[in-house]
């Protein structure tokens, strides 16, 4: 597996990495034995990368992840959230200091590690200024509870604002052919303050794929049910989209997942994209990714059939909890 550095000074990475949320919620139901030898065909495979937060199955996923790393902590670069609370159903943020502090100490003891290798606030609420919470956080580092900070979904001025205050390792926003909204301004502002990119979603929650049944075939506990881009109109639009990606990927012998992980890590060495799954067939798939360089005239036919703008719907179905 090639590796990447998460900004300057970062840990050493796989260049593509594991992200464990629907092993828990999202994405309907799983298997923690078939999620736990996910995790483990990972590590064998190379990837190293493992991505959960502690909202995830309200803390669930994080104790699934500890389990499955405990005889192989040594081979893994554990990433892991804090910031989205769910008390009593109800979701809000907080990235206060004290919280900062007992959502890190609570995040240890689910995942059963001595320290995590890349901490995030998940979302900013900018109630509490970016540079008290990344200050809390720093604190963390000189604790030894944490190796490296991350950022996740916000805008360019609050990324530079925080790396003021400490090094920001990575910053982790939702980033594909068919999200683009980065581009711009905050891709730019994280190479400046020296901050990789970890691409979540980078097949766009498997829409890239063209195998992701309509809304209304979807079960209710698959948060693509709910999905502006999947739904009336827009889900038309997008899936002819679709079409195109997949007829160039057959083109080149892969898979349209394979090309869209290939696309994100062709936009540069500072990009590492964290393809989620719970089966092991798709981990392989992803992870053989890796090892795929697209030629100029792919990109080009990419950058034709997809471009900035084209995906119709939103990308969430309450986007108040991100910061342009």
């Amino acid at each position: 597996m090639n590796k990447r550095t998460l900004g300057n000074g970062g840990p050493e990475v796989s260049a593509i990495g594991l992200g464990c949320m629907g092993m828990s919620e999202f994405y309907g139901q799983g298997d923690e034995q078939e999620s736990i030898a996910v995790i483990h065909r990972a590590l064998d495979l190379g990837v190293n990368f493992l991505d959960t937060a502690d909202m995830y199955g309200s803390g669930h996923n994080e104790e699934l992840v500890g389990r499955a790393i405990k005889d192989r902590r040594d081979e893994v670069v554990l990433a892991t959230k804090f910031a989205v609370r769910r008390d009593g159903g109800v979701r809000s943020i907080d990235n206060s200091p004290e919280y900062i502090r007992a959502a890190c100490d609570a995040s240890l003891q689910r995942l059963g590690v001595e320290h995590i290798d890349v901490y995030y606030m998940h979302r900013f609420n900018n109630e509490v200024p970016i540079e008290e919470s990344v200050g809390a956080m720093a604190e963390l580092v000189q604790q030894g509870k944490v190796r490296h900070l991350g950022l996740s979904e916000v805008g360019a001025q609050t990324l530079r604002r925080a790396s003021a205050v400490h090094r920001i390792a990575a910053l982790q926003s939702e980033y594909s052919l068919f999200t683009r909204g980065l581009e711009d301004a905050i891709l730019p502002t994280a190479r400046e303050v020296g901050t990789a990119l970890v691409a979540y979603s980078p097949i766009s929650r498997g829409f890239l794929t063209g195998t992701v049944p309509p809304a209304e075939q979807l079960p209710d506990d698959d948060f693509r049910k709910y999905s502006p881009r999947n739904i009336g109109e827009n889900a038309a639009h997008n899936a002819k989209l679709v079409e195109q990606v997949k007829r160039i990927a057959d083109e080149a012998g892969i898979t349209a997942a394979q090309l869209a992980l290939a696309w994100v890590l062709a936009q540069g060495d500072d990009v590492v994209p964290i393809p989620g799954t719970k089966r092991l067939k798709y981990l392989e798939e992803n992870a053989a990714a890796a090892d795929i360089t697209l030629t100029d005239e792919q990109l080009a036919a990419l950058a034709a059939a997809v471009p900035p703008g084209a995906v119709r719907g939103e990308r969430y179905p309450d986007m108040s909890r991100i910061e342009d």
